[in-house]
């Protein structure tokens, strides 16, 4: 028996965050999208399915974990945009041999198959997998949420973080692990103690404040704190992230791993290996991995007039129905000292921004300049940049992440040239 993490035809409403990673690698909570799934199947085999492009970039960064490649005879497909709560092996249960496809509302939540069904497929696991994939197969329906659009990432957070922290906490227990293993300096002051988590490793020092009491704290593994920084719950530090001095992080906060952090923090998402670590705020905003957030960057997450919040999807402008919305900023992209971003601001994959006023609410990949001016973003001296910017955490580009960065330049000429940019 194998569980197959797949994406579906939806995955684009996730643009410009999944142009470098499928849909289940998003953060919501303390975790990806697909850590959540494993979870609730422990010990069952499990394998990913994504886009052709992105395949071998994930196979490399996954190694140990089959891509496109399904090498069982019984297969439970499950969709990656899924929020996998406790719930989810009771009402898809691994026990259930019976060939079934689990709709929730018109979205398919998961597939078991087999047979001659899963051959078939099995032929075409390099495309998008549609309703029409699992054909003949009786349905059951199911009800399930979904990440649809980005801003339910940061709409979910808050419950996610409840979930995952709950999961986690009671893994420490199990495990008679100590709440506060890492080392918390004198003068630290610690609300609701026994809803914090200091991992091994991690350093908290003096004039630091830890409120728990609107819900739990964890700072990950040698994660360092420094003085007079506050901290309100629910919130979850990342593993070797730093917290400024006198930084503000409050409620609903995800920080991935080797971040640095700094300003005012709200209701955020931040992937890994991303600075946003100077004065500003940032609120009601997912950034994605390897961004730089320049000093005293400011993003609204609110209108003047209270009103909902629109976003660009796919070149559409969208109602997102939340009256708090910040920026969404995929992977590499930079901001300048001083840059200030409207409410429901996109920014592509690869961006550098910069110049006095908004720039517009919707920046394509590869975009250079700001309010006075955009342009294409070189593709060579991105590259280059990118590099600096990765060698500096000793990771330096792989072949693999080059070509992506050639593919993903690729893949979005088409909506540069809708606004008048030079090739």
């Amino acid at each position: 028996m194998q569980i197959c993490i797949f994406e579906d035809i939806y995955y684009d409403r996730l643009e410009p965050l999944i142009y470098t990673r499928p849909a289940y690698d998003l953060v919501c909570g303390m975790n990806m999208l697909r850590e959540k799934i494993s979870r609730y199947y422990p010990g069952v085999t499990v394998s990913f399915h994504t886009r052709a492009y992105l395949s071998a970039f994930l196979q490399s960064k996954y190694p140990d974990i089959k891509v496109n490649i399904i090498d069982d005879d019984d297969c439970l497909f499950i969709n990656g945009r899924i929020i996998a709560g406790k719930e989810i092996s009771d009402i898809i249960n691994i026990r259930d041999n019976a060939n079934k496809l689990y709709m929730s509302s018109d979205t398919i939540a998961a597939a078991r198959v087999s047979g001659k069904k899963l051959a078939e497929l099995k032929q075409n696991i390099n495309d998008l997998l549609t309703p029409s994939n699992f054909d003949g197969l009786p349905v059951e329906k199911v009800d399930f949420k979904f990440i649809n659009y980005n801003w339910d990432l940061i709409s979910f957070n808050r419950q996610e973080l409840a979930s995952d922290m709950e999961f986690c906490f009671n893994e420490y227990r199990k495990n008679k692990t100590p709440f506060i293993s890492g080392k918390v300096y004198d003068g630290v002051y610690m609300i609701n103690k026994d809803d914090i988590i200091i991992a091994e490793g991690a350093v908290v020092k003096p004039g630091v404040v830890l409120d728990a009491s609107a819900g739990p704290i964890i700072i990950d593994k040698n994660a360092v704190v420094y003085p007079n920084a506050t901290i309100e719950g629910p919130a979850y530090i990342g593993e070797s992230s730093l917290v400024k001095i006198g930084a503000s992080i409050y409620e609903n906060v995800s920080i991935g791993k080797v971040c640095k952090v700094g300003g005012e923090i709200e209701h955020s998402i931040i992937h890994s290996f991303t600075n946003k670590q100077h004065s500003g705020f940032l609120g009601h905003a997912y950034l994605g991995s390897w961004v730089n957030i320049g000093a005293d960057t400011n993003s609204s997450d609110l209108k003047n007039n209270y009103g909902s919040v629109k976003m660009y999807v796919n070149g559409e402008i969208v109602d997102s129905g939340c009256q708090f919305l910040g920026v969404v900023m995929a992977d590499h992209s930079k901001t300048s000292i001083n840059t200030m971003l409207n409410t429901g601001t996109v920014v592509g994959f690869s961006c550098n921004i910069f110049g006095d006023g908004f720039p517009p609410k919707y920046l394509p990949s590869f975009s250079w300049g700001g309010r006075d001016s955009l342009t294409t973003y070189d593709l060579e001296r991105s590259i280059e940049t990118a590099k600096r910017v990765m060698n500096r955490r000793n990771k330096p580009m792989r072949e693999v992440e080059e070509k992506l960065f050639r593919k993903i330049f690729d893949l979005t000429q088409k909506e540069r040239r809708k606004r008048g940019y030079p090739y």
